[in-house]
């Protein structure tokens, strides 16, 4: 697993550097004898690890026994509280579990981020526009966020429904990326030119199999789904080619049971799928894909000879519907504050 993104503060000093050199600090305040703490840190690491961005988003653990000074200046009256720093200044409260408003806030500010890069380029281009061609260009996603294929009409990407700190990933080569690479929303490696990264994308690893599975926040209808897996000189890694798709299952799957159990949707890809980005744009039997609080995506096998597969990226395309009943979660946060 890679490190988490979230940042443990340790002393006044560090606090008041991050304050300074990060546009939106979001502050979780909180004390390890605290249950409804505990409740929400899965929800809190969840955002952090899909919204984090140097010096332009940074979600921060205070601990507020250790760090009574900077609690006291704040004025931390109750447990757990998140404060939004804009530009180093005090914008927001949330006090208490609430893991839907929490949720709320931060996408807000992750769209405000978002439109903060653009104004600040010059040109007020998108900087995730360039090598868009044919079905390719991120439909017009800025670098924060990119896809490799445009959106359908009428509908938005839900990848950010997904509740991360759940999902699962089963047979993955370790010296790749982990579920957080394939559902990272910055532009894949491979395709950044000199600004690859080293191994930002999924590879399987025992054979050409891989089993995902990825629950959702919200009640979902799901009409796409999109898979990015660039190809590269090495023979022995493929590209996806069949795929089984499985809805509302409590936890993963085992591979025996993926294979030989019916799927919601059995896709079949072809080259002529891929377009200039390395996206394929799968359209998904819309009336099969109401209602969806989980989806697992299996890879059956390869495109090729090959004994591996290789995923860049993959987003869920679709509508949201009703916020899911987060049960402990939930109650925590209606009667807390203490």
């Amino acid at each position: 697993m890679s490190a988490s993104p979230t940042i443990n503060i340790e002393s006044a000093e560090q606090f008041n550097q991050l304050l300074s050199s990060t546009k939106v600090v979001i502050a979780d305040f909180y004390a390890d004898w605290c249950e409804p703490c505990k409740a929400i840190a899965p929800v809190f690491e969840g955002l952090s690890a899909r919204m984090s961005r140097a010096n332009l988003i940074a979600f921060l653990k205070i601990n507020t026994e250790a760090q009574q000074q900077i609690a006291s200046a704040y004025a931390i009256s109750s447990i757990p509280t998140f404060i939004v720093f804009r530009d180093g200044k005090v914008a927001e409260r949330v006090q208490g579990a609430d893991p839907t408003r929490l949720k709320a806030l931060v996408h807000r500010l992750w769209q405000e981020a978002k439109a903060a890069v653009l104004e600040s380029r010059n040109d007020g281009s998108d900087p995730a526009a360039g090598s868009s061609s044919g079905g390719g260009g991120g439909g017009g996603a800025s670098a924060l966020e990119w896809r490799g294929a445009v959106l359908p009409r009428g509908y938005t990407d839900v990848t950010d429904q997904i509740e991360l700190p759940r999902t699962e990933l089963l047979n993955f080569d370790e010296e790749f990326g982990n579920v957080r690479v394939l559902l990272d929303p910055s532009k894949p490696g491979a395709l950044s030119g000199g600004k690859k990264k080293d191994k930002d994308w999924v590879v399987s690893d025992t054979d050409e199999q891989l089993l995902l599975f990825t629950p959702f926040m919200s009640m979902l209808k799901l009409h796409t789904l999109q898979i990015t897996s660039v190809q590269d000189e090495d023979e022995e890694v493929m590209r996806p080619k069949v795929l089984k798709l499985f809805t509302n299952r409590p936890h993963n799957l085992g591979f025996d049971d993926a294979e030989s159990e019916t799927p919601t949707q059995l896709i079949e890809l072809t080259e002529s799928d891929w377009n200039a980005d390395s996206t394929a744009n799968i359209p998904l039997r819309f009336v099969k894909f109401q209602n969806i609080n989980s989806l697992v995506i299996f890879v059956e096998s390869g495109e090729g000879e090959g004994e591996k597969t290789r995923i860049d990226r993959i987003r869920v395309i679709g509508e949201t519907g009703e916020k899911r009943d987060m049960g402990k979660l939930e109650k925590i946060g209606e009667d807390s504050g203490a």
